[in-house]
């Protein structure tokens, strides 16, 4: 039942506008706070005048001309602008995939100074190509980072500093107010993490390590999560999470979600000394900060190798985790593991977000992880309690030979999962009779059942798909009512562990099955053949709709309604508006004027569906997929939704440089 289905409008609107704690109406950081919650105060765009909505400025970073065919055809556009304060400039700063960084006027879009970095851009280093200029690079930029020195005069250059982590590894800090380095910040305002990567343990080559969010602030320290090359080798480069002086530059502390310490608490949940050359458990996803309590914040993601876990026996503590660390010294707090032994590649991608609610009367200031598998788990803060309950309960088994599977998985009594959670033979599914006969014939077979299903020398059909369920783009969550909105994937993988003796047996052809060759798994038995579950016609073998936003009363912990999100007029010949979703990158924001803004669909739109009942009220097309989070602000009393769009190598093949910026028409 929807809880607000009743209430008059006069109340649902002070519901909405008041909040639990402080909304920021500037958006001064990602996600639009430092606990995740893509959530605004800002209510002057609502219900009533959504539909009159239009383009009231629209920008391109010129990285099209900048940049080759091949580096923009593999960039990924995702970035989430912030508003500056006042007293730093009040700039619109934005990032592009290729870490420039530029200063816009909020009110018209004008550029007003650009840093470029001038990375180095490449892919991932080889023997014969130690650069990697040939692979793709994959580059990223999910935004920048604004701190204030209150140590120094208000004259003073570098009091409001913009901090930004870059592909090719480095911290830089710039004037926000000037766009020049801050001189006495590490080296010339940059300090080079590189060869600390590169030397960790285990190492990493260049290129299969790279900055993508922006830093995370507490206090006067920067935290830097990373994303780690994975499906490549099982001791695959380290997940350090880095922690550093946000004056001078100098590190602070460190914590390696791999627990290689014979010391630690969690070492022995990794057998056999597996810690010892295990990589990967990053946090690739945005880190959360609670300035207050002194907490960070992790989601952690697999160990590697994905999809086999021979090399690694244990639950693999840490790792696919929900981390909270002491801010000031990166000690451990608490943590809960919402995978063990991921074999399924489920990381922790969304950003950890705040909310605050009560249970038995008390306060309880939560912490939501959402995850790849549309299931919500939220802990207290301070003490990993969990708000309803979570029950470890039996999985399939029956891995390849040399897996060491966990017998049990973590469920929430409560919400439901947002996603469905198995397959069986009755739901292939396909556009046509001739389609659906052909996802039979391509899988018939492999393996499927429930989730947690793992992969098998025959081939699974994983349910959800690897990428989600709930990805990187995270969760907003309306602070006062206690709705989460989750924009969710609803979609499978098909993953196919092959003998290493057998691979020359095994055909592969990337026109026919879209996966390409089987890889093989460096340091283990096996190869990996892995791809979208889709038919030879590249339609999708699972029925629609194939995203959704999902609400979900917080306090019940129950869904309230679900909304398809896309449909298919830009992706089939004949543009028929099919509802059916589309595949999808990037996250919701929640305004309070009742709004829930997205982008991140195949068609190209941005649009906006009513909180109360999940309506869509309004779509706008743009130059270009819009696969990043929307933000808002007001200036002189107009309040304005902007994103960014661009392409993305996965999903999306048509990139671009846009910041497009819509408002209300200045008579209204």
């Amino acid at each position: 039942m929807n809880k607000f289905r009743h209430l008059p409008a006069i109340t649902l609107l002070m519901l909405l506008s008041s909040t639990a704690f402080a909304a920021d109406s500037q958006w001064p950081t990602y996600s639009g706070n430092s606990g995740g919650q893509q959530y605004s105060d800002l209510d002057q765009i609502n219900a009533d005048n959504v539909g009159q909505l239009e383009i009231a400025w629209q920008y391109r970073t010129g990285e099209l001309v900048r940049r080759s065919d091949f580096q923009n055809a593999t960039a990924r556009t995702q970035v989430n602008p912030i508003l500056l304060p006042e007293a730093a400039g009040g700039h619109l700063m934005t990032c592009t995939p290729f870490n420039r960084i530029i200063a816009l006027d909020p009110m018209n879009g004008t550029e007003r100074w650009v840093y470029d970095p001038a990375i180095r851009i490449g892919g991932y280093g080889s023997e014969a190509d130690p650069e990697g200029l040939e692979s793709p690079p994959f580059v990223n930029c999910r935004g920048v980072a604004y701190w204030k020195d209150e140590s120094l005069d208000e004259s003073a250059a570098c009091r409001h500093r913009i901090l930004t982590a870059t592909n090719d590894l480095r911290l830089i800090a710039i004037d926000a107010r000037s766009g020049k380095p801050c001189k006495d910040f590490g080296r010339d305002g940059s300090v080079n993490i590189e060869p600390d990567v590169l030397n960790a343990t285990p190492p990493a080559a260049i290129g299969e390590v790279r900055f993508a969010n922006p830093p995370s602030i507490i206090n006067d320290i920067a935290i830097i999560g990373s994303s780690v090359r994975d499906n490549h080798r099982y001791n695959a480069p380290s997940g350090v999470i880095r922690a550093f002086d946000l004056r001078t530059g100098a590190p602070r502390w460190s914590f390696d979600p791999v627990p290689r310490d014979l010391a630690d608490p969690m070492h022995d949940e990794w057998l056999d000394n597996s810690a010892g050359h295990t990589g990967g458990a990053n946090a690739w996803g945005p880190i959360s900060v609670d300035e207050q309590r002194d907490l960070v914040f992790l989601p952690t993601s697999g160990p590697s190798p994905d999809f086999y876990g021979g090399t690694r026996p244990g639950d693999n503590r840490y790792a696919d985790s929900i981390v909270a660390l002491r801010g000031s010294t990166g000690k451990v707090v608490w943590h809960f593991q919402t995978i063990h032994h991921d074999v399924w590649d489920y990381d922790n991608a969304a950003q950890p977000t705040f909310i605050d609610l009560e249970k038995e009367g008390e306060p309880f200031p939560a912490v939501i992880q959402a995850t790849k598998t549309g299931m919500l788990y939220i802990f207290h803060r301070e003490t990993g309690e969990p708000f309803f309950p979570i029950e470890e309960r039996p999985v399939p088994q029956d891995g390849v030979p040399g897996e060491h599977l966990s017998p049990t998985q973590p469920f929430p009594v409560r919400p439901p999962p947002l996603v469905p959670h198995d397959f069986g033979p009755d739901d292939f599914w396909g556009i046509t009779f001739f389609d659906k006969a052909q996802c039979k014939k391509k899988y018939a077979g492999a393996r499927f059942g429930p989730i947690f299903t793992p992969p098998s020398i025959e081939g699974t059909i994983i349910v959800p798909a690897t990428a989600g369920g709930i990805n990187w783009g995270g969760v907003a969550v309306e602070p006062k009512g206690k709705i989460l909105i989750a924009k969710t994937m609803r979609m499978a993988h098909f993953a196919q562990l092959i003998p290493l003796d057998k691979l020359n047996e095994v055909s592969a052809s990337s026109a026919e099955n879209m996966m390409g060759a089987p890889a093989a798994l460096i340091g283990t038995p096996y190869a990996l053949k892995q791809g979208p579950f889709v038919s030879p016609m590249f339609t999708p073998c699972i029925t629609p709709p194939w995203s959704a936003l999902v609400a979900v009363d917080l306090t019940a912990g129950e869904i309230l309604w679900r909304s398809t999100l896309g449909t298919l007029d830009k992706l089939v010949p004949v543009p028929l508006p099919l509802k059916w979703g589309t595949a999808s990158l990037g996250g919701p924001i929640i305004t309070a004027g009742g709004l829930v803004f997205i982008g991140a669909t195949q068609d190209e739109r941005i649009r906006a569906f009513d909180i109360v009942s999940g309506e869509e009220l309004w779509a706008f097309e743009l130059p270009t997929g819009a696969f990043a989070m929307p933000m808002t602000y007001a200036i002189d009393g107009r309040q304005f939704i902007v994103i960014a769009s661009g392409g993305h190598p996965f999903i999306y093949p048509f990139p671009g440089d846009y910041v497009t910026a819509f408002a209300l028409p200045t008579n209204n």
